[in-house]
């Protein structure tokens, strides 16, 4: 079982929160709920957003970083940081956890390829071209549809695509979520290795923003690539956001508050859904429109391009069955019950990510 995003790094760690520790009620991850999950890979995701630029995303990722490595080594029997297959394989066999990482967005590396090489150094085996925000040489899925007619340029640069080639060459996956369609299409074009989706949906089943329409899964698939679907509601229910904007609407005046003390979107989403819970688990859909993502990539390409990316901790919203990482279980159940047969399964769950990270391996 692999989970190919966890943002419990930036938003329980950094926090000072001990995720070795039990954080019920808290998070949705720990190290003894991953396990308790099934979870035997997880990739934990290196993040900070755009409030971070020159001179500070770069330092604070390897903030996030130190904090993983730290983590591991006062824990040695329960988890271990891999950056090989065989690695991964080896802490598996030792029922260990395997702790991968994910920078998510190029922010981080600060417009410099040396850092990038850095993060690589330092064990970090996937990179987001962008996160929400674009950078100087890619646009991100949120500018491209809501900045269009304002950006300097749509898609990679020159230097961006030299991004893309050098994590080829250091054997990095390219990430492909959060980018806008332009990017996309560019990096795919550029690529020579099978990308990541690390956490995203269906834009036929949910029309939004950060998800692949059926032309892209189609260029993932015959590029070799795997999508693991976001547990995120608004992303996986297409009635969701209406039943969100209600509910903010109700709290407007304490959320007009929180702007002011400069709050973002995310954050101020986040705060609502905690502080009025029996509000906020009325929105959350059932587990069922997770599943009919996993059916239409697999009806639309085949069942080896598709696999899960939580996003646990860095959503405010999941299907009413997903409370934490314990409920995964129920994936597995649910794929049961839909006739899709063990091999496919564990395809699903992990298999076909390990195949492509493998594929991206330098010797």
């Amino acid at each position: 079982m692999v989970d190919t995003h966890n943002d419990v790094l930036s938003s329980a760690t950094m926090r000072g929160l001990n995720i070795a520790g039990d954080l019920s009620g808290k998070t949705h991850s720990d190290i003894a709920r991953l396990k308790k999950g099934g979870v035997d890979v997880q990739v934990f995701s290196i993040f900070c957003d755009e409030r971070f630029g020159k001179d500070t995303a770069f330092q604070f990722a390897n903030l996030e970083i130190d904090s993983l490595y730290a983590i591991a080594a006062r824990n040695p029997e329960k988890m271990a940081v891999v950056t090989t297959p065989a690695q991964l394989q080896q802490a598996v066999s030792e029922k260990k956890l395997a702790c991968m990482m994910g920078v998510e967005g190029g922010h981080m590396m600060e417009d410099q390829l040396s850092n990038l090489d850095s993060f690589y150094k330092r064990g970090v085996r996937y990179m987001t071209l962008t996160w929400n925000n674009s950078t100087s040489w890619a646009t991100s899925a949120m500018d491209e549809t809501l900045k269009k007619d304002s950006l300097p340029h749509k898609g990679l640069t020159a230097f961006g695509k030299q991004v893309v080639q050098r994590m080829n060459a250091l054997g990095m996956l390219v990430d492909l979520s959060h980018v806008g369609e332009q990017t996309f299409w560019d990096a795919i074009n550029t690529t020579t290795k099978p990308v990541l989706v690390s956490h995203s949906c269906v834009y036929a089943l949910c029309p939004v923003f950060r998800n692949l329409k059926d032309d892209q899964i189609k260029a993932v698939a015959k590029n070799g690539g795997v999508i693991d679907i976001n547990f995120y509601s608004g992303f996986l229910d297409s009635t969701f956001q209406r039943r969100l904007t209600a509910f903010n609407n109700r709290h407007k005046a304490e959320a007009d508050s929180l702007k002011a003390l400069k709050w973002v979107s995310y954050e101020i989403e986040e705060y609502f859904l905690k502080a009025y819970p029996d509000e906020a688990g009325s929105l959350r859909p059932p587990l069922s429109v997770l599943l009919d993502h996993i059916d239409y990539i697999v009806r639309l390409v085949g069942v080896d391009h598709v696999g899960l990316g939580s996003d646990f901790d860095g959503i405010s919203s999941a299907p009413k069955e997903l409370n934490d990482v314990t409920d995964l279980p129920l994936i597995t159940k649910g794929l049961l019950q839909r006739g899709y047969n063990k091999n496919d399964i564990r395809k699903i769950l992990g298999g076909n990510f390990i195949r492509v990270f493998s594929a991206n391996q330098v010797f």
